[in-house]
């Protein structure tokens, strides 16, 4: 059974792009619009893995386009990222749905960041709920922790020194430990 966060947050990007529509229908005619959110559900993926998502809400995905025989023209070419990188007014709806998810009792969205578990550095799905998550800036291991971990895992692929797969593998499993079990830290 697919956990409900994915159907939230799926639904929570659709209603962006009708959100998006409608104010810009609404700005035309001056007419003022006021989004309540709906009434908050339980809970529905752990904090028990914190630094790391839940498994079975942020199974992490990869991007198709990047494999080992196009690294040099995606990952390893710079400002690559930002050519897929999903705008804010699609990733802000999905981290506001996966505070609520995740049971966060801290809901202010500027103490997370809607992080890809597989990153893009790494040819993580852009746009796939299953690799975002609200990844909290607080704890001993933050977002700008794995910030770091990312970058010495692309450096080592884009310069040979390990498999995309293997860097792929070993942050998507734990990325806490991830520069040790592929051997560059």
């Amino acid at each position: 059974m697919e956990p409900m966060r994915t159907v939230n947050r799926a639904v929570a990007a659709t209603a962006t792009l009708t959100l998006a529509v409608a104010f810009s229908s609404v700005a035309l005619s001056g007419v003022v619009v006021v989004a309540t959110p709906g009434a908050a559900l339980a809970s529905v993926c752990s904090q028990s893995y914190l630094p790391l998502p839940d498994p079975s809400c942020t199974p992490g995905s990869y991007n198709s386009s990047v494999t080992q025989s196009t690294i040099n023209s995606t990952i390893c070419v710079s400002g690559w990222t930002a050519t897929v990188r999903p705008p804010t007014s699609y990733t802000n709806p999905l981290k506001a749905q996966g505070i609520i998810d995740y049971g966060y009792s801290d809901t202010n969205m500027s103490d997370y960041e809607e992080d890809h578990l597989v990153p893009l550095e790494l040819g993580g799905a852009p746009r796939d709920p299953k690799n975002l998550w609200p990844e909290p800036h607080y704890g001993t291991k933050t977002s700008s922790t794995k910030d770091g971990v990312e970058t010495k895992l692309k450096n080592a692929v884009c310069g040979g020194r390990i498999t995309l797969s293997s860097a792929r593998s070993a942050i998507r499993t734990n990325w806490t430990t991830a520069l040790q079990v592929t051997g560059i830290g």
